[in-house]
């Protein structure tokens, strides 16, 4: 098991949300290489403020032990917002990888800052999906990122 099969499996849950008419993020959190839990975005499915991804994995993963947590690894398919950072930090995950940071360059210095291995995939597959659905959906995106005071961290990006 390695770093792409996991975010292959990350991108499924992207693909889970985009089938729900959900913004195409999905995440899983690793532990000593079996998935323990699976997650992906559900802001509109939900209308919640913070179903992100990766927030979402982590809940369904479970209660984990504070050991448990410094066994994890947690795969992303976009850079993580400040708001799932903190959470990776709060529970001592040690290891984030995301599977792009083009679309939207999230919280990752602050995750450097507080000693998480950040590493960056650059997968083609992720990038496409939610360039896919911010480019059939500008108005919904920009609304979403609006809320958060985000940016896009490309020109052609809505």
């Amino acid at each position: 098991m390695d770093d792409i099969y996991f975010m292959k499996e990350a991108i499924k849950e992207a693909k889970k949300s985009l089938d729900d008419d959900g913004i195409p993020i999905g995440a899983i959190l690793v532990e000593n290489g079996e998935i323990v839990g699976r997650g992906h975005n559900r802001l509109i499915q939900n209308n919640s403020v913070i179903l992100h991804g990766e927030l979402d994995a982590i809940e369904n993963a479970g209660r984990l032990s504070g050991k448990d947590y410094k066994n994890t690894t947690l795969y992303t398919t976009l850079s993580p917002c400040p708001m799932c950072s903190g959470a990776v930090i709060l529970y001592n995950i040690p290891r984030v990888v995301i599977g792009e940071n083009k679309t939207l360059l999230g919280a990752e210095q602050l995750l450097k800052d507080n000693n998480v291995e950040v590493i960056i995939l650059n997968q083609k597959e992720a990038e496409n999906l939610l360039k896919t659905y911010i480019d059939n959906n500008p108005e919904l995106w920009e609304k979403e990122l609006e809320k958060v005071g985000f940016k896009t961290t490309t020109e052609d990006s809505h």
